[in-house]
């Protein structure tokens, strides 16, 4: 019987090395290191089902990504696996990550489609547009620039997301449940303003317009006062 177990042991030994032997040699690159993150956000090489709430990364401004990844690593918005993959990271290689996920350019998946009611776009395009001053409320292009797409280095695009993410990120920062909903911030104190069929109209909105532009670098003084803490916590980017 010792004999027939060794006789196993040493075939099942031969198969493990012939299969070790046989693999390829992964290169070092940032493409294979982050594989983790592409799981749940994908990297564009096939399109990301609309259902999910995992945001598209790819092509996001650099400064708002360090930022984020940051913000998971030490507590200021939690996802228990972002926390968990991010923990021991340094800020060299959170910078390198988002640089990575910055530059890439991957078609944009096609806009959801949704029918909204038309008091329901009225509505909308009056907040994306002009706000409301009444309720202190500045317009979405104000601070995601005219086409949506973000103001360099810290304000990301709204386009090209899922409306159910969308919905998520607003509702969470109304209702405090994120953490980063918890603290004064500017779009926690924008959220609150707004009502849950505002959140879901213009996230619906949103998920159905084409992706189009580019970043800007347009933000008054009077917006960058008012969200001082995305500048005060973030890293120059030139």
């Amino acid at each position: 019987m010792k004999l027939f177990i060794l006789i196993i042991l040493f075939f099942f030994a031969l198969n493990v090395i012939a299969e070790g032997s046989s693999r390829s040699i992964v290169p070092d690159t940032m493409t294979e290191r982050v594989r983790a993150c592409t799981i749940c956000h994908q990297d564009g090489d096939h399109d990301q089902a609309r259902s999910t709430y995992y945001p598209r990364i790819a092509g996001k401004l650099e400064g708002y990504l360090f930022n984020q990844l940051r913000h998971f690593r030490d507590g200021r918005r939690y996802h228990q696996p972002m926390a968990l993959l991010l923990e021991n990271m340094s800020d060299d290689y959170l910078q390198a990550i988002a640089r990575h996920f910055s530059q890439l350019n991957v078609p944009y998946p096609s806009p959801e489609s949704i029918d909204l009611k038309s008091n329901e776009i009225q509505l909308v395009e009056k907040l994306i547009r002009l706000g409301d001053p009444q309720r202190n409320i500045p317009a979405c292009s104000a601070c995601h620039g005219d086409t949506l797409m973000g103001n360099t280095p810290y304000i990301p695009g709204l386009l090209g997301l899922p409306s159910a993410y969308l919905t998520a990120q607003l509702s969470g920062w109304r209702s405090g449940s994120l953490i980063r909903g918890q603290v004064t911030n500017c779009m926690s104190e924008i959220a609150k303003q707004l009502s849950y069929d505002e959140i879901i109209a213009i996230s619906r909105w949103l998920a159905t317009q084409a992706v189009e532009g580019e970043a800007q670098k347009v933000l008054s003084p009077d917006l960058i006062k008012r969200c001082q803490s995305i500048f005060l916590e973030g890293v120059a980017q030139e």
